[in-house]
């Protein structure tokens, strides 16, 4: 597919405004809400959104609501996506005004990251109840034992363990078992919940989802359970958990489908209202799955949160052979 001339003129007109530019170089390091939007390049909420509106009516960004917020991100894919892509690969990076903003959405960053430092140090001795506030657990870890199968798995991965629930649920069908969390205090919960499972094989270790340092298909079976509506860039993390699936194995994600409410932002540092499935299978579709099945799993009360299990299955490599 490519553009027609007038196409191509409105992509290049909407690129070609310094503001929009700065926009643009952003939206490629996260997807951002119109707020931090703001934040970082120092403007006003209408006239940062009248660029955003521009930018989307050239089908340089993609606009998202979530919630009460909206949130921007670059068009993946596509002529005026390559576009983009070129202008920005052939701008200079370290330009004072670009650094600069690339200075204060650092700042923002590690905001967001302290006060989420803060919440789960506060609240990991208790983070099993104030899950169990908004799902039925026994309900979703019946599907997600389902939805996993009976291995045995060579190695389970669980990225975000969190108090390690995954892992005293996952682990005895592995023959090797790894979490990885950012929080200290998480994993240290993680350690005696994984010790009082007698779960010898199971190791527990500071990491991020972002950057796992793990080889690739270096796991048969990767668990992301309730940990993508904290993130800035959830799909990041998807491309991260999907690089490490081997051949033959299994990616099982949990999260919230789209939901409204919004103290679990103000609350509870939720950065995203859930997913939807088309959302979460155009981020699988980039990895190497020959297939992706969704659960829905509604709430057992009134104003609850409906919980979806995605399952992403990589082909074997006598699959891919016989193909």
């Amino acid at each position: 597919m490519t553009l027609s001339a007038s196409q191509a003129v409105d992509v290049l007109r909407a690129a070609g405004e310094p503001t929009r530019l700065r926009i643009l170089a952003l939206l490629a390091l996260e997807e951002l809400a119109v707020l931090e939007l703001c934040r970082v390049l120092d403007q006003s909420q209408p006239r940062v959104s009248r660029h955003l509106k521009l930018l989307a009516e050239a089908g340089l960004v993609e606009r998202f609501p979530d919630g009460a917020w909206v949130f921007y991100r670059l068009t993946s894919g596509g002529p005026a996506g390559e576009i983009v892509a070129e202008i920005l690969g052939r701008t200079d990076a370290a330009d004072p005004v670009l650094a600069a903003d690339a200075e204060r959405l650092s700042a923002v960053r590690e905001e967001r990251a302290a006060d989420a430092a803060e919440y789960f140090a506060r609240n990991a001795a208790r983070w099993d109840e104030i899950r169990s506030l908004y799902v039925a657990d026994a309900a979703v870890e019946q599907a997600i034992l389902a939805a996993v199968g009976e291995g045995p798995f060579r190695r389970l991965v669980d990225l975000g363990s969190g108090t390690g629930r995954m892992l005293t649920l996952l682990a005895p069908r592995a023959e090797q078992a790894l979490g990885l969390d950012l929080s200290q205090q998480m994993l240290n919960i993680a350690r005696n919940h994984v010790a009082e499972a007698g779960l010898d094989r199971c190791e527990l270790r500071h990491g991020d989802i972002f950057g796992t340092r793990l080889p690739d298909g270096s796991a048969d079976l990767v668990v992301v359970h309730q940990v993508l509506h904290y993130l800035a860039d959830p799909a990041a993390a998807v491309r991260e958990a999907a690089r490490i699936v081997a051949p033959g194995g299994k990616l099982i994600i949990v999260d919230f489908a789209p939901h409204g409410l919004e103290f679990l932002r103000e609350q509870h540092q939720h950065r995203r209202l859930g997913f939807s499935d088309a959302e979460m299978k155009r981020w699988l579709s980039h990895g190497p799955f020959s297939g992706v099945e969704a659960q829905a799993l509604p709430p057992v009360r009134e104003g609850g949160l409906t919980v979806k299990i995605w399952t992403a299955a990589r082909a074997s490599d006598e699959q891919r052979s016989a193909a």
